[in-house]
């Protein structure tokens, strides 16, 4: 019997340390369920400091004001520059090209708008709008594009004789359109303060 009362106990207890030990398990699984749970990585800041201009100061054909919150970078190529957001996330791609012949003008439009219309795939709209500054001799059309396309906006402008730019707005993040909204709607102001204040040199 009393052989007999141990082996009771004994599967009591073991039936008892199985339970604790389930538990355990259970409870530690779950602690590093939520540990492993995956967070959102590289979030945008949806605020933002007021923006302050100031003028663009490079050996360039060109000029205008951009936003402190950003930084001049130069890029790739002669003329080309880039205004850097690394804080959004966020990239102002120039690119400048001299005009050698009105067909040429013709051409680099048409390079443009194609560039635009490839976005086509992922983007839900394009709204272009035509601007103008006749005593700058400032003339082109910028495109804001909606949904998940890669850019977020372009342009280009020409004085339609000697100097033809144009710019792309990229976002380094997944695009997602409802969280990107206020970061797009900064970059767009400071896009149309650029394209305002924008003038050749020569």
């Amino acid at each position: 019997m009393i052989f007999t009362k141990l082996n009771v106990l004994r599967h009591t207890m073991n039936f008892k340390t199985i339970i604790a030990l389930c538990s355990s398990a259970i409870f530690f699984v779950s602690c590093n369920k939520n540990e492993d749970v995956a967070k959102p990585l590289g979030e945008i800041r949806l605020e933002y400091p007021t923006q302050t201009y100031v003028q663009f100061a490079e050996n360039a054909p060109y000029t205008f004001q951009y936003s402190n919150f950003g930084k001049i970078v130069k890029g790739k190529q002669q003329n080309w520059y880039v205004v850097s957001y690394p804080k959004m996330k966020a990239t102002i791609y120039l690119t400048y090209f001299p005009i050698n012949s009105p067909q040429d003008l013709i051409v680099k439009i048409k390079e443009s708008e194609r560039f635009v219309q490839d976005q086509t795939v992922k983007a839900s709209f394009i709204s272009p709008q035509e601007f103008s500054f006749p005593k700058k001799r400032v003339f082109g059309t910028l495109y804001e594009l909606g949904g998940e396309s890669a850019i977020n906006m372009q342009f280009h402008a020409t004085d339609s004789v000697k100097n033809f730019i144009t710019g792309s707005v990229y976002f380094k993040t997944q695009p997602k359109p409802d969280s990107l909204a206020p970061a797009v709607d900064y970059i767009k102001k400071d896009v149309k303060k650029l394209l305002e204040t924008l003038e050749w040199k020569k």
